[in-house]
């Protein structure tokens, strides 16, 4: 990365991109006929004659994909036009049966659309409606097609060239993918191929025109495209250093090898000729229909954020981790409607919660975590029942077994010492076995005591009470004689 930037620098170019986000939207059938679109079925078994271009048919347009796409649009700020069009976009490749796409051309659903990152707004130059194409399967011996994915609903969201760097466009998938989340209008699963990316990258001079595009196309995660951006820029760069030009090409990204490789020279608008869908008529949209879906449009990430900052008093770091999705936004709100400390229940969600999810590889879906344990669990160490490291060890049970927290507690015997004549003779036998630490203290070494608090709990496994413990050790400590 610094390599990158250093070498930027000393020829003085900066990076342009562009991002074109391809999102498969929450419809139970396809775009043009009513052929299933759950993920996972058997190759081939999602199809029926309008989705695998068989000739005599003829597409019937879903209604609920056009409510999803204006509710996307509306969201990421766009102007909804009246009247958009379906186009024919033609080429041959194995996994497109009628060898053609339909999508939009130049007569999109929306346009001049915009979100903010940082404090910036990036531009949104149009948002689209189209179907996706088959999938290709290869190994060694043969290449498979397996035409499920066929005539699924896609939006394509295309972005200015506004981005200016590898780590701006990550928080800016980042903020789309919470968008369309937020909003219903997908689930955004990139493992499942619910939201795709292909990257347009170019240098220039500062204040110069456009530099030569480059695409990197089939992007599998956010990460990815963040270090496919850093790699490009820094070829590109280099390749102008040299004095040598840029061909304008699609590239695809090699995992392994952290590189981009050439996959084909770049195709432009008409080489896939275009002409408007002769099947489908145009898709007109009221001023009243935009209003009552846009009436339903619930509170957006970026909304959310400002109002856990304002209504909770949460640091803004906080806001962006427990706002990055809607299932971690509602988990904590559920969660204070029991237990009314805001910063207390952000720091359990975003430390022990999360680190769990991660180690587990679970959603909050699939977790045994409900809010309410939580909240029990918070109220057992408000109490004094539990210290805060034995909360550790019970909330990791409840994680593993969705057990109430006061069973577990009494199951293995965590209660709180609070007996006074039990921790004075833990205390006694501490201070007994550090007659040093007894010296440091009184000399004005006050650090000596923790080093000693921290043995007494260990000693009584965390239950001690530490309080009661800080409380009596520093009396025992003053009056304490070899």
């Amino acid at each position: 990365m610094n390599e990158n930037k250093s070498t930027e620098n000393s020829i003085n170019l900066e990076p342009v991109i562009g991002l074109e986000v391809h999102c498969q939207l929450a419809c139970l059938s396809k775009i043009f006929c009513s052929c299933p679109t759950k993920f996972g079925a058997s190759p081939n078994t999602q199809v029926c004659p309008r989705c695998l271009g068989l000739p005599g048919v003829l597409p019937v347009f879903n209604k609920k994909v056009l409510e999803l796409a204006i509710i996307a649009a509306l969201a990421l700020n766009c102007k909804i036009h009246r009247q958009s069009r379906f186009h024919r976009k033609n080429y041959f490749y194995p996994d497109l049966p009628k060898a053609y796409q339909i999508s939009q051309y130049d007569e999109p659903l929306a346009t001049e659309g915009h979100i903010e990152i940082d404090g910036k707004k990036i531009g949104i130059t149009r948002l689209h409606l189209e179907e996706d194409a088959g999938k290709l399967m290869h190994d060694k011996r043969s290449s498979l097609v397996d035409f499920n994915r066929c005539g699924t609903s896609l939006i394509e969201i295309v972005s200015e060239p506004d981005i200016k760097s590898p780590e701006e466009a990550y928080a800016y998938l980042t903020e789309i993918k919470a968008i369309l989340q937020y909003t219903g209008v997908s689930d955004c699963n990139m493992e499942e191929g619910s939201l795709r990316c292909d990257v347009n990258v170019s240098v220039r001079k500062e204040g110069e025109g456009f530099g030569e595009k480059v695409e990197i196309k089939n992007l599998n995660s956010f990460r990815g495209v963040e270090k496919a951006l850093h790699y490009e820029i820094k070829r590109q760069t280099d390749l102008i250093g040299k004095g040598e030009k840029i061909i304008q090409s699609t590239r695809l990204f090699d995992e392994k090898k952290q590189e981009t490789f050439s996959m084909r020279t770049k195709e432009e608008a008409k080489d896939y000729r275009y002409f408007p869908e002769p099947d489908l008529l145009p898709l007109v949209v009221e001023k009243e229909e935009v209003e009552r879906i846009r009436a339903q449009i619930p509170e957006l990430p970026s909304q959310k954020r400002k109002r856990f900052i304002r209504d909770y008093g949460l640091p803004e770091y906080d806001a962006e981790v427990l706002t990055a999705t809607k299932e971690l936004a509602d988990f904590f709100e559920t969660c204070l409607k029991d237990y009314g400390k805001p910063k207390i229940v952000s720091n359990w969600i975003m430390t022990e919660f999360l680190a769990l999810l991660a180690e587990s590889k679970k959603k909050i879906a699939d977790s045994l975590v409900k809010p309410q344990l939580l909240t029990k669990m918070l109220k057992l160490i408000d109490d004094g029942l539990i210290s805060g490291k034995i909360g550790k060890e019970v909330f990791a049970d409840i994680f593993n077994t969705g057990k109430d927290p006061e069973e577990i507690v009494k199951e293995k015997g965590l209660l709180q010492i609070k007996d006074t004549g039990s921790l004075l003779s833990v205390i006694d036998e501490v201070l007994s076995e550090n007659p040093q630490a007894i010296c440091d203290y009184r000399q004005g070494k006050k650090k000596a005591a923790g080093s000693l608090i921290g043995q007494i709990m260990k000693k009584t496994q965390g239950k001690a009470n530490p309080a009661l413990v800080n409380q009596l050790l520093l009396d025992r400590i003053e009056k304490y004689t070899f």
